[in-house]
């Protein structure tokens, strides 16, 4: 087990905690992250677009000249995909982009995420990350006191609202109870800001 320092929300080191291997250090699968964020990217989709293909356009029930003799190229409406308000060929519809990827692709991809953190100096763990009130200066004067200097994703045991709302206008900081790990999110951050006791239930849930 790899052993990781611990620190207090001034950056102070107060001690030291061991990560459990099968979570933090695993090789990371990049082409199993890869799956996991486009299974996650293609579920957020609406899938509400849609235009209108020449038999749902309205108009064009005469045909705009006779067949012969004009010099120009037979027509036979005026909704047809060539003319102006005309119908759009094979026009998108409606549909549900979202699929399910296997349980166990999406929690290697989630260890492969954790581990890379980890091996990379991104993972910070906190002794306990509490706050008095709803401060959002304070909140950013702790990520600037343990060098979080960019976008960073703040773990903590349950969610704490005070936690939430002073983090939520900080712009690239996310905050998310232990239980309920993304992996996009993850990967989109820099920074992993973990409180210990919310480490503990990462290892207690993902081992």
């Amino acid at each position: 087990m790899s052993v990781m320092k611990v620190l207090n929300m001034a950056g102070a080191e107060v001690g030291t905690v061991e990560l459990n291997d099968a979570i933090f250090g695993i090789e990371p699968n990049t082409v199993v992250v890869h799956e996991v964020v486009k299974n996650h990217l293609a579920n957020c989709r609406q899938g509400t677009q849609s235009a209108l293909t020449r038999a749902e356009v309205s108009g064009g029930g005469k045909k705009p000249w006779r067949q012969k003799g004009t010099g120009h190229a037979r027509q036979g409406s005026t909704r047809a995909p060539q003319w102006t308000h005309g119908g759009i060929v094979f026009a998108p519809k409606p549909r549900d982009y979202s699929y399910v990827l296997n349980k166990k692709v999406k929690r290697l991809a989630l260890k492969s995420v954790l581990s890379a953190r980890a091996a990379e100096g991104k993972l910070i763990v906190i002794d306990s990350i509490k706050m008095d009130a709803i401060k959002t200066a304070d909140f950013r004067k702790f990520l600037n006191a343990v060098n979080v200097d960019s976008k960073a994703v703040v773990v903590t045991p349950v969610v704490d609202e005070t936690i939430v709302k002073s983090a939520r206008n900080i712009p690239g900081v996310l905050t998310t109870p232990a239980t309920n790990l993304n992996v996009y999110d993850l990967v989109n951050a820099q920074y992993l800001v973990v409180d210990q006791a919310a480490l503990a239930t990462i290892e207690e849930v993902y081992a």
